[in-house]
C-alpha cells in the first residue's frame, strides 16, 4: 500500500504573506483552499490541486501539519472535495481517523510529555529571559510560537536553541513564526504509527521545515521545497529530493514528480 504524507503550509499551500514573500502575487492560476472570515487566505495552483486529486485516488494521503485541528479545519478542500482517512495535527500530538481523535495515540504522547521534557509553563517562563519582539501564541496547551515583529540575529537563535534543548524542547523558524516544540511531539512518530497501522510499504513525503525532518526520514521518497528551512541546512542535503522551483511552483513540482514516479514504477502491494 502507498502513502503520501505531506506538510501543508509553504509546502502544498501558501498564504497571502508567503505569496508576497516569493513574489507570486498573480492569482489567476491559483485556487483558494483555506477560508477565514468568509475570504480565501491560503492557495495552491490549479495544477497542484488537480495532481493532488489524482494522487489521493492511488494512495493514502495524510496531511501532517503543525496547525491545531481548528486551524486545519479551515482548509475546506479536505471536507468538500478531498475526503481524508487520516490527518496529523499539532505537529504530531494528535492523529485523527475519519474525523475522530485516536485516543490511543493522544494518551501515548501525553505520557511522554510528562516524563521526557519540561512543561509548557516552565518553557514559556524560560524564554522570557530573551528579548523576543513579537506576539506569543499557545497551541492546544501543548506548544507555543511567536509571531515575530522583527528577525532574530544568528547568535540569539543559537542561544535559544541551546537553552530549549536543555529543557527537552526544540526550535524552528518558519517565515515570521518562531516555534517552540517539546521533543516528544513530533510528526515522525505519528507517521510511523500510521504506516504500521495501515501496512504501508512505500511512503512519499514532502515538507519544508526542520519540524518535518523526522517524518521525512520515515518516507522512501522525500521532497523538500528549495525555499524551505530544511533546504538551507547543510546537514540534510544528501538525504532529500530538492525542488528546482520556489513557492507555489515548488508544491506543483513535488506533486508532478510523485505522479511520474507512481506511473513509471511498479510497487508491490
Amino acid at each position: 500500500m502507498l502513502m503520501f504524507a505531506s506538510d501543508l503550509d509553504r509546502t502544498l499551500i501558501y498564504s497571502e504573506r508567503a505569496l508576497i514573500e516569493f513574489k507570486q502575487i498573480e492569482k489567476d492560476d491559483l485556487i483558494g483552499v483555506e477560508r477565514k472570515d468568509d475570504r480565501d487566505v491560503a492557495f495552491m495552483s490549479k495544477k497542484s490541486y488537480e495532481s493532488l486529486l489524482e494522487i489521493t485516488k492511488k494512495m493514502l494521503f495524510v496531511p501532517v501539519t503543525t496547525r491545531t485541528f481548528v486551524q486545519f479545519n479551515r482548509i475546506h478542500i479536505f471536507t468538500e472535495t478531498i475526503p481524508l482517512a487520516y490527518a496529523v495535527t499539532s505537529n504530531g500530538a494528535n492523529i485523527f481517523h475519519n474525523g475522530e481523535p485516536l485516543l490511543e495515540w493522544n494518551q501515548h504522547v501525553r505520557k511522554r510529555l510528562e516524563i521526557e521534557c519540561a512543561s509548557l509553563t516552565e518553557m514559556t517562563a524560560a524564554i522570557m529571559n530573551y528579548n523576543i519582539q513579537g506576539h506569543i501564541k499557545k497551541a492546544d496547551n501543548l506548544f507555543f510560537y511567536y509571531l515575530l515583529d522583527e528577525g532574530l540575529d544568528l547568535d540569539t537563535v543559537k542561544s535559544i536553541k541551546k537553552m530549549a534543548s536543555n529543557y527537552g524542547w526544540r526550535v524552528s523558524i518558519q517565515g515570521r513564526k518562531l516555534y517552540f516544540m517539546p521533543i516528544p511531539i513530533c510528526k515522525g512518530e505519528a507517521v510511523k504509527f500510521i504506516k504500521v497501522r495501515e501496512g504501508i510499504n512505500t511512503a512519499f513525503g514532502a515538507g519544508d521545515s526542520l519540524l518535518d525532518n523526522d517524518f521525512l526520514r520515515q518516507c522512501d521518497y522525500s521532497f523538500v521545497p528549495s525555499h524551505g528551512e530544511l533546504a538551507k541546512n547543510d546537514r540534510f542535503n544528501k538525504h532529500y529530493i530538492y525542488t528546482k522551483k520556489w513557492g507555489v511552483k515548488a508544491g506543483e513540482e513535488i506533486l508532478t514528480e510523485i505522479t511520474k514516479i507512481t506511473k513509471n514504477r511498479i510497487f508491490s502491494s
